[in-house]
């Protein structure tokens, strides 16, 4: 390993709390990178590249030999933006027409408006119609903070565009920077037992995924790429169509009402089987509904625990609503993006790369929790942020290369066909290749709500 990659490699791994000599097995290959002013495909490729090495310690604490991890830059570049090729049909646009980035009169902000509930609150706020030349007039009368202010106190989504300098400022940019790149607990748990399949290192394992956008859904797609059985639950209500072909591969997905007797039987009884738990709730939103962290001990003593949110686990911002975007906007990346094209709006990074390797950090710590009940017997609790994460990138900043990627060709494609709940479609190689266990999937991505809420 050399160069920017295995800087950050070794940031990201020893970060989820693995040991930095193991970061030796990982070798980068390719050349090109995302246009930038931040070392996005080096940034990603150490993600993927920690959650390839929880694999590798897994494999070798059960007697293996620490297997040799390839990262192709390139492919890992294309993956970070979408890894799914339909053949003859498409997929709808991610943002809905409000959603996006909006000139106040003293600056810019970003309104997330794809979910109805945010569309509402944003619109209520602006008094404007579902129309963006409406919202363009209505946002130009406010200042951006007091905008800001009134549509997340609404329960809608908005972040207005601050600096590096003033994000380091801010209460919660000082709070998520005094935070560990994940917070990790260990307690007491419980022996387990898993197959001993060498080529599927996760086989056997159970993962309950209450996770939804991108971050959780990009770990536990990676889980299910080394065998492990993933259930994902979503609420009766919540779609998100321009996302789900691309990250519900491998998973099966059920739907649960969490505020219904019948169903929440039903959670409890999952949750309980359950090896693993990753949610991507607010973190005061489960608690609500009487499932915080004591709670689910309870349910399942030995569960590894996995949560995230979006703005961090202490600070003034703790329980606010966010997604990537939003946090691009909070903490200076847009706008240093700006300030490199010298453009006049905001220029986020060219992929949703806080979700993106927050994802893969997710899985890095849940495949850790596995290794440490099967060798120590403990439980594992991980709490990680898409703040946290851009910390992480922000303290990576450098001059940008933007040497190209070669254009991706169909070689660069799997040699299957995936038939997908909505048509047939291609998918890109895996970026990662550990000697001895190919990253495979026995699912194709299936609808939500496709499923029955029960384990195989």
């Amino acid at each position: 390993m050399e160069g920017v990659a295995a800087a950050l490699t070794r940031t990201a791994w020893t970060g989820v709390g693995g040991e930095a000599r193991a970061c030796d097995a990982v070798t980068f290959t390719a050349a090109g990178e995302l246009p930038s002013v931040y070392p996005v495909t080096d940034f990603g490729c150490a993600a993927i590249a920690a959650a390839a090495l929880a694999i590798g310690e897994l494999i070798a604490a059960r007697g293996g030999q620490f297997p040799a991890i390839t990262i192709d830059r390139r492919l890992a570049s294309f993956w970070l933006k979408s890894s799914i090729r339909p053949i003859d049909w498409k997929i709808p646009p991610v943002w809905g027409i409000t959603s996006g980035d909006y000139a106040t009169r003293d600056g810019w902000i970003k309104l997330h408006t794809n979910q109805p509930h945010h569309r509402a609150a944003a619109l209520k706020v602006l008094g404007a119609p579902e129309e963006r030349d409406a919202v363009v007039r209505a946002v130009a009368r406010w200042d951006k903070r007091a905008l800001e202010t009134a549509i997340v106190a609404g329960g809608g989504c908005a972040a207005e565009m601050r600096t590096e300098a003033e994000w380091a400022a801010h209460p919660q940019g000082q709070a998520v920077a005094a935070e560990p790149l994940v917070h990790m607990t260990a307690r007491d748990g419980a022996p387990l037992a898993l197959a001993d399949v060498a080529a599927r290192p996760l086989q056997g394992l159970r993962v309950l995924d209450l996770t939804r956008v991108l971050a959780g859904p990009i770990s536990t797609r990676f889980l299910a790429g080394y065998g492990a059985e993933v259930l994902r639950i979503d609420p009766p209500f919540w779609d998100e169509p321009a996302l789900v072909p691309e990250v519900v591969l491998g998973k099966r997905c059920a739907r649960l009402d969490l505020r219904a007797d019948a169903d929440r039987a039903t959670f409890e009884a999952l949750l309980a089987q359950a090896h693993v738990f990753i949610n991507g709730y607010r973190s005061d939103a489960l608690e609500r509904l009487g499932y915080g962290a004591a709670a689910r001990r309870r349910i399942a003593p030995g569960l590894i625990d996995v949560c995230l949110d979006a703005y961090g686990w202490t600070g003034p911002w703790a329980t606010r609503r966010g997604f990537d975007s939003l946090v691009q906007m909070s903490s200076g990346i847009a706008h240093a993006g700006m300030a490199w094209r010298k453009a006049d709006k905001p220029v986020p990074l060219p992929v949703q790369a806080l979700d993106e390797a927050t994802g893969y950090l997710i899985a890095a710590g849940a495949i850790r929790g596995i290794t440490a009940r099967l060798t120590r017997g403990t439980a594992l609790e991980a709490r990680l942020s898409l703040a946290r994460t851009a910390r992480f990138l922000l303290d990576s900043r450098r001059e940008p290369a933007e040497a190209p990627l070669a254009p991706e060709t169909a070689a660069d494609l799997g040699p299957d066909i995936e038939q997908t709940s909505w048509g047939p479609a291609h998918r890109l190689a895996p970026p990662v290749v550990i000697a001895g266990a190919p990253m495979r999937w026995s699912l194709p991505a299936a609808a939500l709500g496709s499923a029955p809420a029960r384990w195989q």
